[in-house]
């Protein structure tokens, strides 16, 4: 891809902005066409699609804000000067074309479009087919900006496939690929990874763990657990498994009250056997493999740890690598805790929900990586861009 100039990259977004707020009815007409035929069975996923008033503002935001950092393309990571006479700059680099496989939500058309963008990669869009409507206004839009720049609207391209046709294009892709971020659930994960030829970083499954110490703040964690738990169930940062140390005082009292707040808030709960004992009226977990699930739901399972290693091991065996958290005023624990437990980002006494670009300040985000290569965590427009090395010569030989 040749490279753009960052005044004209940000005429561009500025012109998105202007085009998002003047078509605002037909965006969320659109939408309607999508909800109108969508099985609300799936809460979580239905929460995900719904484009309103206030989505679109958030969107316009994204653009705006990725349109203020800094380009993050051909910027010097290092130079120096060997003792032959070569002079060597590594700097940034866009991947070229990366492609973006997701489900339901409309808002990751418009956030993954302008951090491609914006740092000069070419970006294709494969959206699900339950947001087909909107996605196909939003990438309308998009083409208006890039025409309004003289600019091709090959930069932001709308994959209009099938499952089939998907898998055909991975095993055999009709353009060069660098760079596949599948977006969604584990069969997406697993579908992407078996089929594709270039790289794929994964944003993996949330499955988050919250640890309760025995040397927690208790009304903290409830607030905390409560806030993870039902602030948006639909999100990858939501909490799902919550462990409690054994030792902590009153400890079974502290279990029913944990309980009775979970009921208050229409949650629905399961127990290992450790916690049967205490809470006798809710359901034991029939198959290990729950440990493992992420929810999008408003359900948890509540087990019970006698130690700060059992909680790291149990984490670190089931959770998605995503989020987890340790309630406790021990600092040196909590050390430990993060230092151990393998997730792309561990709290202390904070809720998971905060594992988002724009909380952790990194502004637009493309994805969540739970992978560990190039990059792990929220993916901004600083992640998005690779790395290439010049090397200035005088005629000199390697000998």
């Amino acid at each position: 891809m040749k490279l753009l100039n960052t005044t004209l990259k940000n005429s561009v977004l500025q012109d998105m902005e202007h085009i998002l707020n003047q078509n605002r009815e037909a965006l969320l007409q659109a939408n309607q066409k999508d909800l109108d035929t969508f099985d609300r069975d799936d809460q979580a996923l239905y929460d995900r699609l719904v484009v309103d008033q206030k989505k679109i503002d958030q969107m316009i935001q994204a653009v705006r804000e990725v349109r203020l950092q800094e380009d993050p393309v051909n910027k010097e990571i290092s130079t120096r000067e060997l003792d032959n006479g070569l002079k060597i700059i590594n700097k940034t680099a866009p991947f070229g074309t990366i492609m973006i496989i997701y489900e339901s939500r409309p808002d990751v058309t418009i956030e993954a479009a302008v951090l491609a963008f914006k740092a000069n990669n070419k970006i294709l869009l494969k959206g699900g087919k339950e947001a087909y409507h909107s996605n196909k206004a939003l990438v309308k839009f998009w083409h208006q900006a890039l025409a309004k720049n003289d600019l091709p609207s090959d930069f932001i391209q709308f994959m209009e496939m099938d499952r089939t046709q998907t898998q055909a294009f991975l095993k055999n892709p009709g353009q060069q690929l660098d760079l596949i971020v599948p977006r969604g659930g584990e069969r997406l994960i697993n579908f992407v990874k078996e089929h594709a030829k270039c790289a794929v970083l994964v944003s993996g499954r949330g499955n988050n763990f919250l640890f309760v110490h025995k040397e927690a703040d208790w009304q903290k964690s409830l607030e905390v657990i409560l806030n993870a738990k039902t602030h948006k169930i639909s999100a990858c940062n939501a909490l799902d498994k919550i462990l409690i140390d054994t030792r902590i005082e009153n400890y079974e009292g502290k279990l029913n009250e944990l309980r009775q707040i979970l009921v208050d808030n229409e949650v629905s709960i399961l127990v290992d056997e450790k916690v049967k004992k205490t809470l006798k009226n809710e359901e034991v977990i029939s198959d290990e493999s729950i440990w493992k699930e992420e929810f999008l739901a408003m359900k948890c399972v509540i087990g019970a740890v006698d130690n700060l290693d059992a909680a790291i091991q149990k984490i670190n065996k089931n959770s998605g690598g995503h989020s987890a958290t340790i309630m406790t005023q021990n600092n040196s624990v909590a050390q430990t805790f993060m230092e151990n437990v393998d997730c792309a980002a561990v709290y202390q006494n904070a809720s998971t929900r905060f594992t988002d670009g724009g909380q952790m300040g990194v502004g637009a985000e493309l994805a969540i990586s739970t992978d560990k290569l190039h990059h792990r965590g929220p993916l901004g427009l600083k992640q998005l861009v690779t790395n290439k090395y010049y090397v200035f010569g005088n005629g000199q030989i390697r000998m």
